[in-house]
């Protein structure tokens, strides 16, 4: 589904990462994430180390460092809040750069900071390897409750409908004259939402019925099933296992 959408966060390429099948990656990156936060906030060698093992997956991946950062755009939100923990933070005070600080405070900024940022690159590796609707058929292939997968699934595929429909509506109050300058402007915003909202409502009735009449019965019919070699296993746990080492040399 949605094989013909293009989407931003995904990289095309023929690395041994491309190639490797999705629930191997999906499994991996969630394992590495259940390591990362279980490192204690001490072990900075730990997080050093973790980053380097994502470098590498980097450039197995050929993920440029630029793509990377560019899109590490999305961790701002968790930056500004762990910014402001040590200000606001109880306990012991110390001073940096002239400013009283909350010691548990910054420790637990820097927690934050270090698992969160980690946290984020490996989604990002993942996602630049991997076109979402693959994801998808991986989740599929873990026996994730299968009604969440399709709902993902349908999502993904009207996303873009849903965008172009909102495009053409914009184009359609401009083109009579409407601007949105003030908040006297909200109710025709808001009219305009509504009128998305029962379209797409009616779209997805129209398309439940043409499912139906197809012979849905519950389940998405698997067009491409795809499978994992012992071999793909080991290459797509190797990040997680070597985390998990670094891990006990830390404790």
């Amino acid at each position: 589904m949605g094989a013909g959408h293009h989407h931003q966060l995904y990289l095309p390429g023929g690395s041994v990462v491309h190639r490797l099948p999705p629930q191997c990656k999906l499994l991996a990156v969630f394992a590495f994430a259940i390591v990362v936060v279980a490192t204690p906030r001490e072990r900075f060698w730990a997080f050093a180390a973790y980053a380097v093992l994502l470098g590498v997956v980097a450039l197995a991946a050929k993920v440029p460092l630029t793509y990377v950062l560019r899109r590490m755009v999305i961790e701002v939100p968790f930056v500004l809040f762990a910014f402001l923990i040590p200000v606001i933070g109880l306990g012991e005070r110390t001073t940096v750069l002239g400013l009283s600080l909350s010691v548990p405070g910054l420790w637990a900024a820097w927690n934050i900071l270090a698992k969160a940022t980690l946290g984020v690159i490996a989604s990002i590796l993942l996602a630049a390897t991997t076109e979402p609707r693959v994801i998808l058929i991986g989740a599929q292939r873990l026996r994730l409750p299968s009604l969440l997968v399709q709902i993902a699934m349908f999502m993904l595929r009207y996303l873009d409908v849903i965008m172009d429909e909102m495009r053409r509506m914009r184009v359609a109050r401009e083109s009579r004259g409407f601007e949105a300058r003030n908040f006297r402007q909200v109710p025709v915003i808001a009219r305009s939402a509504g009128a998305l909202f029962i379209r797409s409502y009616e779209r997805g009735e129209r398309v439940h019925l043409a499912m139906l009449s197809r012979g849905y019965s519950g389940q998405m019919p698997i067009i491409r099933d795809i499978s994992a070699s012992v071999q793909e296993w080991g290459a797509a746990l190797a990040l997680p296992v070597a985390a998990l080492a670094v891990l006990g040399l830390s404790l």
